[in-house]
């Protein structure tokens, strides 16, 4: 079977070096390293000597350019700037991306926090004001860079990869390339009800595990996925469950949102096509890092053959909810 990724992308990326890179920007690691829960990059907490401990990111090769990379930290900036809660990476030697022999790496204060409840109304509108704040420091400029989320690089583009590399077992390929190009269709009709709608500078990634939550309220942390796309991108992740469940904690988000900044209905016709792309997107994605040893140790039912009559049957409800009037 044909592999595409790129093969053991960390080889070089042992605790030494790690402490070595560090010790160029002038961090002093003790040696006590505790690698967190990140696939695409490499994210450790480093404890420092005399010092408190730092979070230190090394970035993946190969996926962003150094312009992209910095164009993120740019815009967490302008969000602290604003006294958002948003963790942006420490300027150290005037910058924010730092290149160490073939490694490239950011530097962050380590802050605590747990996980939103999302069950709560009064979390999600806390949460729903401080992604409008967000949302309307994005409109204040574009990316020159980063790219747009659209059906193109999240749909189209990953469905082909995905067929074209043999990753979808035989005897289910016929059922998935069908399925999969009506739930794509389900999604441009999605987006040709929406019409024309404003996109702006988004997190991109907001779900509740890239928000810590303290009694201050949360912290907006990776933004590595920062995108131009539309305002309901950084909401919809925040739903879950049946229609009605949906519907309540829409409307608590909003109560929130529309305090700053204000939201088009037409958007609502995205939700579930939105989270369509994201289904197409994230088999590829994994598909893309299957030559990474993190990643069959961290998705080991991936490419079984459950796996993919599972994806099937998760586009084929998809496909019915699309259809559906949208959330209100």
């Amino acid at each position: 079977m044909l592999r595409m990724s790129e093969t053991a992308p960390y080889a070089s990326l042992t605790p030494d070096r790690i402490l070595d890179a560090l010790d160029s920007v002038g961090i002093a690691g003790d040696g006590r390293l505790l690698g967190l829960n990140s696939y695409e990059n490499r994210v450790y907490l480093v404890y420092c000597e005399g010092a408190a401990p730092i979070v230190a990111k090394f970035y993946r090769p190969g996926r962003w350019s150094d312009a992209q990379i910095l164009e993120e930290h740019a815009f967490v900036a302008e969000l602290v700037e604003r006294e958002i809660p948003a963790v942006a990476p420490r300027a150290l030697h005037a910058g924010t991306l730092h290149h160490f022999a073939d490694l490239r790496f950011a530097v962050y204060a380590k802050h605590g926090g747990r996980t939103p409840e999302l069950e709560d109304p009064d979390t999600l509108e806390w949460l729903g004001r401080f992604i409008g704040r967000i949302h309307e420091v994005g409109k204040l400029a574009s990316f020159a860079h980063r790219p747009a989320l659209d059906i193109e690089t999240f749909g189209d583009e990953p469905r082909a990869f995905l067929l074209a590399h043999d990753f979808v077992p035989p005897d289910l390929l016929d059922a998935y390339q069908s399925v999969s190009a009506m739930a794509i269709a389900g999604v441009r009709y999605c987006f040709a009800r929406a019409g024309d709608l404003q996109t702006l500078r988004l997190h991109g990634d907001c779900h509740a595990s890239n928000v810590l939550w303290t009694d201050d309220g949360p912290h907006f942390v990776d933004f590595d996925d920062a995108r131009t796309g539309p305002a309901v991108q950084d909401l919809w992740m925040l739903l879950s469950g049946d229609r009605t469940a949906m519907t309540s904690q829409l409307s608590d988000v909003l109560a929130g949102y529309e305090d700053f900044a204000a939201f088009d209905r037409r958007e609502l016709y995205l939700v579930e096509a939105l989270r369509t792309l994201r289904l197409i997107h994230y088999a590829a994605w994994i598909a893309r890092r299957w030559d990474d040893p993190a990643f069959p140790a961290a998705f080991p039912w991936f490419n079984t053959q459950r796996y993919w009559q599972d994806r099937i049957l998760e586009l084929r409800e998809q496909i019915a909810a699309m259809e559906e009037p949208p959330l209100t």
